[in-house]
């Protein structure tokens, strides 16, 4: 009977320390920008913009660009990173923070519920429902990301930056650009960055590289048949692609993994005890860079879940700030 109960005895741990760490990370107050600009007509296509404290304002400082996670669903804003953004600026950097619309078409006030734990129950992802936006019908859970609009939006939002943060944030260092992103937001951080080797029928590739110092993904699901065959957030990378039926034809266009080498410097950083996006994606993003010729940093932090990362109070969170300042200064 020990031997069946200690491998529960562990999952139940597991369970609480995630749950410890989600309650942490969720417990700051928001923090409003300085200034939010539109880069389109949709309410979700904004980017906040928060200018670096305490710094020489004769000095330009290094911009990160930061994607939020929340598996793609609408329940998940800007907001709960804010005060992720809000810590970086006090280490320094200029931060604009990006939304996009995600897996519902309307998304809750800031002041609307709680956010709801990241994992959610598995969904089994109606085609139709993943599509539109819809809600699945057979558990209530929201359904991961909009195809087309969550990859228009990011690519929107990069393409219009540059103007934006003129306006913004006259001291951000344009030479400088980090991109950062936790969990999906990871992904888009990594998808961003590899537009360059979309197929070339993708209404977001570009021709180049884009033109930033590197990118430090925080726990991305990096890999989707990986994150798939761990049931990572329930299912929400085979629901973002529009359901079972057009998963594996639009991986090719959605899938970092795939999108190898980039050429930008690029950094993982990842909690060994993290049970939302386990250390597997990352490590199988990590080596996929390296058969294609590519040396990939990911940083392995012993004792750290999937929401220390990005929450002020954790020792995690400075240490992804340093991997930022590594590759923006």
């Amino acid at each position: 009977m020990q031997d069946d109960a200690a491998p529960r005895d562990r999952d139940d741990a597991a369970i609480a320390r995630d749950a410890a760490e989600e309650a942490s990370a969720f417990s700051h107050p928001p923090v409003d920008p300085d200034v939010t600009l539109a880069y389109g007509d949709h309410p979700d296509q904004v980017i906040d913009f928060y200018a670096p404290r305490d710094t020489d304002p004769e000095v330009l400082t290094p911009l990160v660009v930061v994607l939020h996670g929340g598996a793609w669903r609408a329940p998940y804003d800007r907001r709960h990173i804010t005060p992720f953004a809000d810590f970086l600026t006090r280490r320094g950097f200029a931060v604009a923070n990006v939304e996009y619309r995600r897996g519902e078409a309307g998304s809750p006030a800031a002041e609307g519920p709680a956010i709801p734990a990241q994992g959610g129950p598995a969904d089994p992802g109606r085609d139709d429902a993943a599509s539109s936006g819809a809600g699945d019908t057979a558990t209530g859970a929201p359904v991961a990301g909009r195809w087309p609009d969550t990859f228009d939006d990011v690519a929107a939002a990069l393409d219009a930056l540059p103007a934006l943060v003129r306006k913004a944030l006259p001291q951000a260092d344009p030479r400088r650009i980090v991109i950062t992103g936790h969990s999906a937001g990871g992904h888009l951080a990594l998808w961003a960055a590899a537009r360059h080797l979309l197929p070339a029928d993708a209404p977001w590739h570009i021709e180049r590289p884009a033109p930033l110092r590197g990118v430090v993904a925080l726990a991305p699901i990096a890999d989707f048949e990986v994150a798939e065959k761990l049931d990572v957030c329930g299912g929400a990378s085979r629901q973002l692609l529009g359901g079972e039926t057009t998963f594996a034809e639009r991986l090719p266009y959605a899938d970092p993994v795939r999108l190898l080498p980039t050429g930008i410097a690029t950094t993982l950083v990842q909690g060994r005890t993290d049970i939302v996006v386990p250390q597997a994606v990352a490590e199988s993003y990590a080596d996929a860079a390296a058969k294609a010729g590519e040396v990939v940093g990911l940083t392995l932090l012993e004792g750290v879940g999937h929401f220390p990362l990005i929450d002020p109070a954790a020792d995690a969170c400075a240490v992804v700030a340093e991997e930022i300042a590594q590759l923006a200064w």
